[in-house]
Order: C-alpha cells, then structure tokens, then sequence
C-alpha cells in the first residue's frame, strides 16, 4: 500500500505559486505635485503628454517656438495662463528649441522628435543631467512609458502592454471603465478620509482587513457615491471591531476546472481577502495567480495513486488557522460540494464553533458540456442527469451504484475520477443492459491547456481511456445526450481522438 502523508505539501509548485511572474516593466505611481517636467516639442502628441502631466499636478515647461505650436498645444497653454485662477500655471511656454541648460531642477523630460538624431541628443541629454527621459513613439531612446489610463482618482490604473500593442491596452482600458463605477472615486475618497481613524481603532491584521474588506463590499454593491451618514457608520463598525475577540473563518471556494476565467467574482473576492490558502493538487496555477500575494499557500492535495495528505489533517489545519483568527480558503477544484468531501469539512467546522462559508464553483461535468456544446438534458434524450463517482475509498467500482438504473436509455451519465475504472464502467454497464453502441465521451483536463477529447461509443471506452492515458483527470460521459458530440468536438481547438469501429485504428484530429 502507497505510503500517504500527513502534513501539507512543500513542493516545488506550492513554492513557485508565491512569486510573482516576470515583469516586462516595472509599474510606479509617481507623485508630480508641484514638480517641473520638460517637454519638449509642440505636437498634438506632446500635447496630449503635457495635459497628463498637467493632470497629475506638474508644472509643464514646454519648449518649443511659437510658430511650430500645433492647435491643441496653444489651447492648453491658454488654459494656463487663465487669469481668473490664483493658481500659479501649470504650463510655461519657452518660445524656443530645446538646449542643454532646461533640465536642471527636472524630474522627468519628455520630447516629440521628427528624427532619431533628434531623439537620440534629447535622450542622452537628459540622462546626463540625471533626468529620466521618454521620446514620444520611440521606444529605443524611452527610460519609461506611458500606460493606458482608467481614471477614477484617486483610484488610478494604468494598463502596458510594454509597447507592443497599444490598441491591445486600449481594449483593456475599455473593458476595465465597465467594471469600474465612475462613483468608486468618492468611495475611495471616503476611505482615504477615515483611514487615519480606522487605524486608530485597529491594529494591523485579520480585524484591520476584514474591516476594509467589507468596506470593499459596500463601495461595490452599489453604483451611487457614498452618504454622509456612511462616515460615522464606518467608524462605528471599526470600533465594534476593535473591541470584539480575534476569530477566523473558513470558506470553501471552487476554483472550477481550471481556466481562470471560469471562476466566479465572489471566488475571485475570497482569494484577495485569504490569510491562508489549502489548495488541492488540481487547482491551477492560473487560479493561484490570481490569490492574495500575502496568503500563505499550503498545498493539501488528494490525488488517487499518490502520496496525499489525509482529510482528518486537512480539518485540523482549518480549524488550527482559523482559532488563531485567520481567514482560510479551502480551494477545491471544480464545486466544493460535488465530490469534494465537503460536507465532513464543514461538520467539523460547525462542531468547533467557526463560521464557514461556501462559494460555488464550475462542476467539471458542467464545464465538459459547454465545451462540447452538448445539453446534457436534451429533451430528445434524457429526462435526468447523473454525476457518478467512478471510485470509492477503496480504489474500487463503489458498491451501491444503481447500475440498472444507470443503465437507463433516458438518461445521461457523467462519471467522475473513473479513468482507472473505465473498463469496469463499460463491462458493467453492457451487462447492466446498456447498448455497446451508445454514444460516450471521454475529456481529459477539461478546459486545460493540454485538454484532450474523445467521442465514440461504450463499446470503446476501455480503450480510448487507455489511448487518453491518466496522467490527468478523466471525465467520462455516457448517453444519448452526446450523439452529436463526435461532429462539434472535431471543430474545436483540443486533440479529439476516435476509434475504428473495429476497436484496431486511433485517428487522432484537432
């Protein structure tokens, strides 16, 4: 017998999912108020630079004859000049080229240049005076760049795509302006108002961040600013927090199939507010990505053939973490409550006293139809649907299985962890009176990058698993529900694999 461990894993992988991916560039915020910035050039593009700039509190020196000003410069530079403003302007006009005496005093130097002569003096000159420098449209003679903007200040973010594909960022931007309420800014306002007193009443950790987190909850369940009453009832939570005993919780969280995408906005939520992570082997590292960095990670994986931290220790990790006033995510691949040994998590929990809390996730079934494009209850072809584990604890077909019941030409049946058992499923279900000719599938890494498909009939199925191999989890679907299923996998991106009818030729196709 295969020997199993008892303490959580401290793999490669466990490891390398709390660093943080390469970066192309380095994003900053930087603070401009009341700097001077040079630009030099009169284009509507150094322009548009300089109204940035301008923006973020600069004083803009432009440089650059009168002559050469295009129209929208003119028009900024008239803005501020206005006087019926006390401010001082934020944009100096220096009717003449640009020299190598303006950058003294500097903090940043930005230039529009016909030529890379041109460019190539600006941005030497700067770096010699200490400035950092970025030539408009020319990458090679830029220290920094300018990224895509969604401006909700002083909630700011910038999108780069480091200069490859700037209409890539604008997309972005665009789809990111959707997410965002133009009445986050007076949200984040508030925050920044009663921040200094929130932190007063609360000492850094879980108390601390479950305040802000349900602060975070309030500014995105609606779409209007803040009241005037909201400031003293933020206040008033902080210190009802303050004073009560540090206690954890535990949510249990599907991370679906696999494709992040695929995750839910509460999950994607639970993730961002997690002190610790239990992660299942199956989990992706696209998913993990996306966790708090803080988060501790412990991988608590169960993986049939493999060496797996049992259940009893998986239940005294959650209930240790959060008796020391931790927020735990128990992150299980596809829904925690199909076939995930939830409901033993959450008995133990409720016995201790800890509040638990459970978002649903993509079911692997479900993830394996609509990329098939299958109705699993085709009202052509099943009245019902069934989600069958294909092994017990024992590593055996389970024994209370209805089989005739299963074998029910109205129905459609998905087997779960059944790949090692495939043979025993098709020998079963023929002998439970099952045609050998009913349509089945098989999916492996169901929405993966390395996913895989096959389509044929029960009568193949041993061997198509065998064909799959088990390196990754195996889905198997059985019923009429996936007669058509041959024909629209053959159209999709994964490898699809069918067999001859004799059982002796594999054609492989994408």
């Amino acid at each position: 017998m295969q020997q199993q461990s008892t303490r959580a894993s401290s793999s490669p992988r466990s490891d390398s999912s709390e660093r943080i991916s390469d970066l192309a560039k380095l994003p900053l915020f930087w603070d401009l108020a009341g700097k001077s910035v040079v630009v030099a050039g009169g284009s509507e593009g150094a322009a548009w630079k300089a109204e940035l700039l301008m923006a973020a509190g600069a004083i803009v020196h432009v440089y650059c004859p009168e002559d050469a000003l295009g129209d929208t410069m003119q028009t900024l530079l008239r803005k501020a000049e206005d006087p019926e403003t006390t401010k001082p302007p934020a944009a100096i006009l220096h009717a003449h080229q640009w020299h190598l005496g303006i950058f003294a005093g500097a903090s940043m130097a930005l230039a529009d240049c016909e030529t890379d002569a041109e460019a190539h003096a600006f941005a030497c000159a700067a770096k010699a005076a200490g400035v950092p420098v970025n030539v408009i449209d020319k990458p090679a003679y830029c220290q920094f760049q300018f990224g895509s903007i969604v401006n909700r200040s002083p909630v700011i973010v910038a999108i780069s795509t480091d200069g490859a594909a700037p209409i890539l960022a604008q997309a972005i931007r665009r789809r990111i302006e959707t997410l965002l309420p133009p009445a986050l800014k007076d949200w984040a306002r508030l925050a920044h108002n009663i921040r200094e007193e929130v932190n007063i009443r609360l000492t850094p950790g879980p108390r601390r961040r479950r305040f802000w987190e349900g602060f975070v909850d309030s500014a995105f369940s609606t779409t209007r600013p803040p009241t005037e009453t909201e400031h003293a009832g933020f206040l008033k939570k902080a210190s009802i927090l303050g004073d009560a005993p540090a206690t954890g919780r535990v949510t249990l969280v599907g991370a679906g199939p696999g494709d992040a995408e695929l995750l839910t906005l509460k999950a994607m939520r639970a993730l961002q507010a997690a002190d610790v992570i239990l992660f299942d082997d199956l989990v992706s590292d696209e998913v993990l990505e996306l966790a708090r960095r803080e988060a501790k990670r412990m991988l608590v994986g169960k993986r049939g053939g493999r060496a797996s931290c049992h259940q009893e220790d998986i239940n005294e990790m959650m209930v240790k973490f959060a008796r020391a006033g931790k927020h735990v995510v128990r992150l299980k691949s596809g829904d925690p409550m199909i076939f995930g040994r939830a409901g033993e998590e959450i008995e133990r929990l409720r016995r201790e006293g800890i509040a638990v809390d459970v978002v649903p996730g993509i079911t692997a079934a479900i993830a394996m139809a609509a990329a098939l494009g299958v109705s699993l209850t085709h009202r052509d072809h099943a009245q019902q649907v069934r989600f069958v584990t294909g092994h017990s604890r024992h590593g055996e077909l389970p024994d209370k299985l209805d089989w005739k019941g299963l074998a029910d030409p109205n129905q459609t049946t998905v087997f779960y962890m059944g790949g090692r058992m495939a043979g025993r499923i098709e020998q079963t279900l023929r002998n439970s009176g099952m045609p050998a000719s009913t349509p089945a599938v098989v999916v492996s890494a169901i929405s993966r990058f390395n996913e895989q498909r096959w389509a044929g009939s029960l009568g193949q199925l041993r061997a198509a698993v065998d064909d799959l191999g088990l390196e990754s989890p195996i889905l198997i679907g059985v019923g009429q529900a996936f007669s058509a299923s041959t024909s629209t996998a053959q159209a999709d991106r994964p490898m699809v694999r069918s067999l001859s009818p004799d059982h002796s030729t594999l054609h492989a196709f994408r």
